[in-house]
């Protein structure tokens, strides 16, 4: 089985922040692949289904969106992790990065937080091995404008960016699922190709484009 969380913060008034990518890639995943309701369970709401990896072998998935704030993700993550004794490679968190130009995507798995609260509280609470899909959400080119730049929402010019995105992680998905990481982040960047910018200069929109 197959653990994918995303992360973010619950509750209609966070659902379109940029801090909430990680929400969005996995209720694509749920929608496009056909899995099960969401119901709640491991302090999130967890969707399961079934999806054929690139091997040819079915494989169960279990999506997760903890519901703990996203300074306590790895609160829901650890449990779930631990209930169906999981390894790390089991694992795979989507979560928005500041350091990746808008649409820009890379798979990692381990190290630091970088910044990342929830990734901070992952590596505290649960494992800090996990594999990471780092989903571009550029820099608002300031320590101190970061806050505001992921509490706030995507800018209207960002919608297809952000769909296509999210739609080539479902679509990538066995992959994924088969423990090929290097080949699904090829994968999703052609189906969403993004253009490599300095994630400082492209971070931000103009004033008035949300």
């Amino acid at each position: 089985m197959l653990l994918i969380a995303g992360l973010g913060n619950p509750g209609p008034g966070y659902a379109g922040h940029r801090h909430n990518i990680g929400f969005r890639a996995v209720e694509r995943i749920a929608e496009r692949r056909g899995f099960g309701p969401w119901r709640r369970k491991f302090q999130g709401e967890i969707s399961e289904g079934v999806v054929e990896a690139s091997t040819g072998e079915r494989t169960k998935a279990l999506l997760l969106k903890p519901q703990t704030f996203m300074n306590h993700s790895g609160r829901s993550l650890g449990e779930a992790m631990r209930f169906h004794k999981l390894e790390p490679s089991a694992v795979v968190v989507f979560y928005d990065e500041l350091d990746l130009a808008p649409g820009r995507f890379r798979m990692k798995t381990g190290g630091g937080a970088a910044g990342h609260n929830g990734i901070r509280s992952i590596i505290a609470e649960a494992d800090g091995n996990v594999r990471r899909a780092r989903m571009g959400i550029g820099h608002p080119g300031a320590k101190e404008l970061v806050h505001g730049h992921v509490l706030s929402d995507f800018a209207k010019a960002d919608g297809p960016w952000v769909d296509a995105l999210v739609d080539a992680c479902s679509d990538a998905l066995p992959f994924l699922l088969a423990g090929d990481d290097e080949r699904y982040q090829a994968e999703v960047m052609r189906l969403a190709p993004a253009p490599k910018l300095d994630p400082r200069k492209h971070g931000q929109n103009p004033e008035g484009s949300n």
